[in-house]
């Protein structure tokens, strides 16, 4: 054989449409069994080329000398490691960062070449001649290689393969030696292969997922297919094993002992997202014994809904990129195991594996823990879009064997996990005759699952009527059957496969998606895009995002638009998406006494739940106590009476906070796991009273001293509270514009960041009319405006006092036609550093008018760091909702800043001010100062999900009116 062919020719493989050649069919995968398995991932040698054929094929031949070789970790992506020496990283959102000439790609095409030495175990069966399925020999199998492979075993040249994210295995037991032999594979970042993957998400290349050897004994099993399926009515399985070698299903836990191929019927516990029981069994072939979980549970497309075991679904969904921040898709078992578990804990029930087949470990946890999943192929051809998808390869014959055999690859691997409910053909790859083939085929093979495909409007090759981010009016109609379209779609079940963009601040509105899907039966919930920021651990920033490895083209920090942050510590949106699809509902009367409960689960009782209220006094429990609720089944609905109230709080604010709770552990929280709540008022908060008895009076040195406060005789600007240094107290209505607020580029005449920058709200003018002494007051009078316009606020501060506490009341009149709504409204100052906050009110995260739902009334206490949120690039976070007071300490033995509000108000307090945070690229470029600065906010705009979503919904809009509101300050 040959290892000197330096013929550019050698490297046509890369540009051909075909998916390769020399792999095995695609069949189940399965972790282990019985048989010897040798995983080779670990240290492999590499060397970095910079086009497909810049180096022979010598390298793959035993004796090859790689002494001067580089390292990298397998799995793993070669652009991540080697502290840039093996390139960097490359960010698009839908743009090729090649020309679309397809199939072609460029020359300069980074290549890798990787060796891996290794001996068989002492105990490895000796070698024996395969069969034409591999047995009596062994099986390499390579799991996820991006985006295109070429595979050598001793010099043996065992083929090539495309189809970054599904497994490909080659019979290899002839060629195996007991030591020394010797695994080569090249891989190519570009092939023709990655114009079918333009899936949102960094360009990796790189072996980054396992790569293991597998022993295949005499008889062992092949392929085999699983169907376990559930008669809701008469409450028994059944269950059918296909194998490609004959042998015996064992389930223990149901007394079956059956060959393959025979059907049984007994009586089981079905299989559901929320309750997902999982029978041990074992595949037994003559060579084999192969472990399985089975799951019992029947999906149907039955009255125009999707149903499980006979019962409707409402998907509680995210959609989930693979990522970490160092390894970047190359995850190990904790941190899948991570995912899930963060999933379960915050209510969501389910996943679309966006947008490619997951890690297969990941699916096992889905059956396991359960979670509902929609397994989508790897396939987007979304660069196509901006010539029209001209020469899409979708709709193009030649590549339609490649679309096959990605649906074959996905279908033949996770077929019998009970967790996939749903096939879907991929994601934003326009319509075509290669769609419709691989819907086709999937029927074909397995009629037990619904296919689910976005870009079908027609429904033609689907079971489901999908979108993204329609808003929450279409979403209604939709629901109502008023949208239109052809009646074949209209019979359909619903679902947003994506909604609620969680980039950065937000998303905002979930919760009134959240009311429309469970207004409508028609509409079977969503996704929210996405479960994890993708942002790349780095010194210089934090977290890096697009651009920042040199790119020439890039989308920016579109890739960290996740209810995760990189490190997946979860975001305030994460925590909101808990609240608002949690599965018990609770209402009630405080007044009354009375709380009424719902179980939203789809098939779960509240067993596993107990129950318990709190009363609260000015924000503090005073007693607590078990709340009796009865296990209530799915859909009922149960009404508790609350006890007396245990103390006398007249002239207090009170509550009723009842709590939901695990009642004991469960696989995926511990015991007291707080799964739903509500608060119930009883009594509001008494008005803040503050007789204006002291009056204004100079203080002998250029001031003015009214009660507590020091202002100037010249601006009327309060300079001190009870000796307490205050700077630049005045009107505020800008906010570093969040990603929702600065929108996405296709939407310009709603971006309100990109409005509100173009006005000038940035940059605020104020201008001193008049400072007004009275007998029992302070008035200052201005007019605050942004240059180069004619609108403007004209702005009244009232200052009073009782000798103790100040008061100030804030009145605010509009001048001109205003055309937006505003950032926030209220008022700014700068305050000595401090540390400590408390405050009552909303917590203990943060909130914003159409984010809050998650906000609970409490006495909360923070330092003013942690008040901050990390969003990977800074924008407007942090405000506590609904506060009725909050001090902000000075430090040790100094006095706290007490500010009580008429109404409640929005509290925000960071070391820098909101145009340094503006101007921040990533949180590294944030230096903390010596001032604290605090708004405090009669209204905020909301956030909405704008980045790539609808805007703010009208009612949490801010918009320009008159406004008067009050806050009293004092020292406590």
């Amino acid at each position: 054989m040959s290892f000197r062919n330096t013929d550019p020719a050698d490297a046509a493989y890369v540009e051909d449409v075909s998916p390769g050649s020399g792999a095995l069919p695609p069949r189940a995968w399965y972790a282990s069994s019985d048989a010897a398995s040798l995983s080779l991932n670990g240290r492999w040698r590499f060397r970095l080329s910079p086009t497909a054929d810049a180096e022979d094929d010598s390298f793959a031949a035993p004796g090859y000398d790689c002494g001067d070789w580089a390292e990298v970790a397998v799995p793993g992506h070669w652009v991540l490691q080697g502290d840039g020496a093996f390139g960097a990283p490359v960010y698009t959102n839908h743009r090729y960062p090649f020309p679309v000439d397809p199939p072609r790609v460029p020359t300069e095409n980074p290549t890798g070449d990787h060796l891996r030495f290794f001996d068989l175990p002492a105990d490895w069966p000796a070698p024996a001649a395969p069969d034409a399925g591999g047995e009596g020999g062994a099986v390499l199998r390579f799991d996820g290689v991006e985006s295109c492979a070429r595979v050598w075993l001793n010099g043996t040249d065992l083929g090539e393969f495309k189809g970054s994210r599904l497994p490909h295995e080659f019979a290899v037991g002839h060629l195996l030696e007991p030591s020394g032999n010797v695994l080569a594979v090249r891989v190519h970042q570009w092939s023709a292969g990655s114009y079918l993957e333009d899936q949102d998400q960094w360009w990796l290349p790189g072996v980054f997922r396992d790569v293991t050897l597998l022993h295949r004994p005499a008889g062992s099993a092949l392929d085999f297919f699983v169907h376990a399926s559930y008669d809701h009515r008469e409450g028994t399985g059944t269950l059918r094993v296909d194998s490609d070698v004959d042998g015996r299903v064992l389930v223990p836990g149901l007394d079956i002992d059956v060959e393959t191929g025979q059907v049984v019927t007994v009586p089981v516990r079905p299989w559901t997202a929320e309750t997902p029981h999982l029978y041990d069994a074992t595949l037994v072939t003559g060579g084999e014994r192969v472990p399985l979980r089975i799951g019992f549970r029947t999906v149907v497309l039955e009255d125009g809904l999707i149903k499980v075991n006979g019962r409707p679904v409402l998907f509680k969904g995210v959609n989930r990129h693979e990522w970490h921040p160092e390894h970047g898709r190359a995850l190990d078992l904790a941190i899948m195991r991570e995912d899930v578990l963060l999933m379960k804990r915050h209510n969501v029930n389910a996943v679309r594996t966006s947008h490619y087949p997951p890690h297969p470990a990941f699916l096992d946890l889905c059956d396991e823990y359960g979670l509902w999943v929609i397994d989508e192929c790897d396939l987007e051809t979304h660069g196509f879009t901006g010539q029209g998808w001209r020469d899409n390869p979708v709709d193009d014959d030649r590549w339609t064997p490649a679309l096959l055999d990605r649906a074959a690859r996905m279908v033949e691997r996770d077929k019998n996990h009970p967790s996939v409910v749903v096939w879907s053909l991929g994601n934003e790859a326009g319509t075509g005759r290669g769609l419709t083939a691989m819907a086709e085929w999937i029927r074909g093979r397995d009629g037990s699952r619904l296919i689910h495909y976005e870009g079908d409007a027609n429904c033609r090759d689907t079971d489901v009527y999908s979108r993204m981010y329609a808003d929450h009016a279409e979403v209604d109609r939709i629901g109502l059957g008023l949208d239109g379209g052809p009646l074949g779609r209209r019979r359909l079940p619903f679902i947003l496969c994506e909604y609620g963009h969680a980039m950065g601040n937000g998303p905002g509105g979930l919760a009134d998606y959240q009311r429309i899907f469970e207004e409508h039966d028609r509409i079977q919930g969503g996704f929210v895009w996405e479960w994890i920021d993708h942002g790349i651990r780095d010194e210089r920033y934090g977290f890096a995002y697009g651009g920042d490895f040199g790119e020439e083209l890039h989308d920016g920090n579109f890739v960290c638009d996740g209810l995760l942050f990189p490190d997946r510590t979860p975001s305030p949106g994460l925590v909101e998406y808990k609240k608002v699809v949690e599965p018990v509902r609770i209402e009630g009367d405080g007044a009354g006494g009375t709380v009424r409960v719902t179980n939203t689960f789809d098939f779960a009782d509240l067993s596993a739940l107990a129950f318990a209220w709190s009363y609260e006094v000015d924000g503090e429990a005073v007693e607590t106590g078990a709340l009796d609720v009865p296990a209530l089944a799915p859909g009922e609905t149960a009404d508790v009476k609350l006890p007396e109230p245990p103390v006398d709080a007249r002239g207090a604010e009170t509550r009723w906070t009842v709590r939901a709770a695990l009642a004991g552990d469960s696989a995926w929280a511990p015991r007291g796991h707080l799964v739903a709540w509500a608060q119930l008022p009883v009594s509001e908060r008494p008005l803040v009273s503050v007789p204006a008895s002291a009056r204004p009076a100079p203080d002998g040195r250029g001031g003015i001293t009214l009660g507590p406060g020091v202002f100037s005789a010249r601006t009327g600007e309060l300079t001190a509270v009870d000796g307490i240094d205050v700077v630049g107290l005045k009107l505020d209505v800008w906010r570093a514009p969040t990603d929702n607020d600065d929108g996405a580029s296709w939407q310009p005449d709603a971006r309100h960041g990109l409005l509100w920058r173009t006005l000038g709200l940035h940059r605020m003018r104020h201008r001193l009319e008049a400072v007004e002494p009275g007998e029992d007051a302070l008035t200052v009078r201005t007019r605050v405006a942004p240059a180069a316009a004619e609108v403007g606020l004209r702005t009244v501060y009232r200052w009073t006092s009782d000798g103790t506490r100040l008061r100030l009341t804030v009145s605010v009149a509009p001048e001109g036609d205003w055309q937006v709504p505003l950032p926030r409204l209220g008022i700014r100052f700068g305050l000595p550093a401090g540390d400590r906050v408390r405050w009552h009110g909303g917590g203990p995260g943060e909130a914003y008018p159409d984010t809050a739902a998650a906000s609970m009334l409490g006495r909360w206490e923070s330092t003013v760091d942690e008040l901050q949120t990390p969003y990977v690039r800074p924008q407007e976070n942090g405000a506590r909702a609904d506060v009725r007071w909050a001090e902000i300490g000075q430090g040790a033995g100094r006095p706290a800043l007490r500010v009580e509000g008429e109404p409640e108000f929005w509290f925000t307090a960071r070391r820098w001010t909101s145009e340094q945070l503006d101007a921040a690229e990533h949180l590294t470029d944030l230096t903390p100062g010596d001032t604290v600065w605090v708004n405090l906010d009669h209204g905020q705009q909301g956030i909405g999900s704008q980045s790539c979503g609808p805007g703010v919904l009208p009612r949490y809009r801010l918009r320009v009116r008159p406004a008067e509101f009050s806050f009293v300050f004092s020292t406590p």
